[in-house]
């Protein structure tokens, strides 16, 4: 099924010239504050830990911000200059304690092929309702379980502090397995032979190695020298709740972005791009404080019908073509909890499930069976 609107229809062109300004002034004002409240938080735990609270949640709203922006710059959107964008999002990404350049290109995969679910389902790795059925009892309820709301908290500590420093050590390791092995086969098999034939499932590219080695290197750094500034108790104690609860938070809102009830879910063969865009992504109405805070990412929609968008056209854009928009999902955040009931693709219908919705079928066919 192909979409009746083209996307020569929207108007997207005057929305995608980036401002130096406005990006500078984002940077600015997002960074700064964050850094500050890291200094007001240290004064105000020597007073009382009870006056931390509102500080660190302050925090954790502008961590996230600074996510955002950062993922603006891998789309080379927030800045006109694509290297100004790399150096820009190289430092967030410290801030952010993840690579950016291998982040970024892992997202692009995304925007590519949203709404193909079988090339692409989710940072959540979701299965198909086939694959689900196979499982066993056991097997089920853990999917299930690591697919919960909570799992969100965990799951964003391992997302930030644990996972691009165990892809670091494991693409090392395998790295070293891979020159003994080389050599083992042919002694005189020279380095840059051995570096080109090395695939890793860490890493794709050159330049995305050097990004995940500089970013662990400047990241592992600043954890040492803080926690050596700050006491190494009081800052893992703040570092480690920020960063878990702002990845939370932009993780989930990406999982309802592209989870809901009707969102687009199709196969490879007859998959459309722009009903991926319009249908498989959703406006998030958020008050305009967290839309703020997010950098109008709620405009999701939008946001994927071009990613050169900056953050800040994202609104006026969406305005401009709202009338084009009538089969785009609105959610807002009374909404997000039934979101994540969504975790089947049910490849035969093209769309998702929820495993009860999925149990109750299952259950219906002995009967049917039955019946005839």
């Amino acid at each position: 099924m192909k979409s009746a609107i083209k996307k020569s229809d929207f108007v997207l062109a005057p929305y995608m010239k980036s401002n130096n300004l406005k990006a500078t002034c984002q940077i600015l004002n997002t960074v700064i504050p964050y850094i500050f409240l890291w200094f007001l938080a240290f004064k105000a735990a020597a007073i009382s830990i009870f006056l931390l609270p509102p500080i660190m949640v302050l925090m954790t709203l502008f961590s996230g911000r600074c996510f955002s922006l950062m993922h603006d710059c891998g789309h080379y959107s927030l800045f006109s200059s694509k290297k100004v964008n790399r150096i820009m999002g190289f430092m967030l990404g410290i801030i952010n304690a993840i690579p950016q350049y291998p982040w970024s290109r892992g997202h692009a995969y995304h925007h590519k092929h949203n709404g193909n679910w079988d090339m692409y389902r989710g940072p959540s790795a979701l299965i198909s309702t086939e694959k689900f059925a196979a499982l066993s009892p056991f097997s089920q309820k853990m999917y299930q379980l690591l697919r919960h709301p909570l799992m969100l908290f965990p799951g964003g500590f391992f997302y930030l502090i644990i996972k691009p420093r165990l892809a670091l050590i494991l693409g090392t390791t395998g790295f070293i397995r891979h020159i003994f092995a080389c050599l083992n086969q042919d002694f005189g098999m020279g380095l840059s032979a051995i570096i080109a034939s090395y695939k890793s499932k860490h890493w794709y590219t050159t330049a995305e190695f050097w990004d995940l080695l500089f970013n662990n290197i400047c990241v592992v750094g600043s954890w040492i020298y803080l926690s050596n500034l700050l006491g190494f108790g009081f800052f893992w104690s703040v570092y480690s709740i920020v960063m878990t609860c702002s990845a939370a938070i932009f993780i989930c809102i990406f999982f309802v972005q592209h989870n809901f009830d009707g969102s687009y879910a199709h196969k490879a063969e007859g998959w459309d791009y722009l009903l991926g865009a319009i249908e498989g992504s959703s406006y998030l109405k958020l008050p305009t404080i967290l839309n703020w805070f997010s950098a109008d990412i709620a405009y999701h929609n939008i946001h994927h019908l071009s990613e050169r968008i900056p953050n800040y056209n994202l609104r006026a854009c969406h305005n401009a073509n709202i009338h084009l928009l009538a089969n785009s999902k609105s959610l807002t955040i009374r909404d997000i909890p039934d979101c994540f009931q969504f975790i089947l693709w049910d490849a035969a219908s093209d769309s998702l499930q929820s495993i009860k919705l999925f149990q109750q079928k299952q259950e219906e066919i002995p009967l049917s069976n039955v019946a005839n």
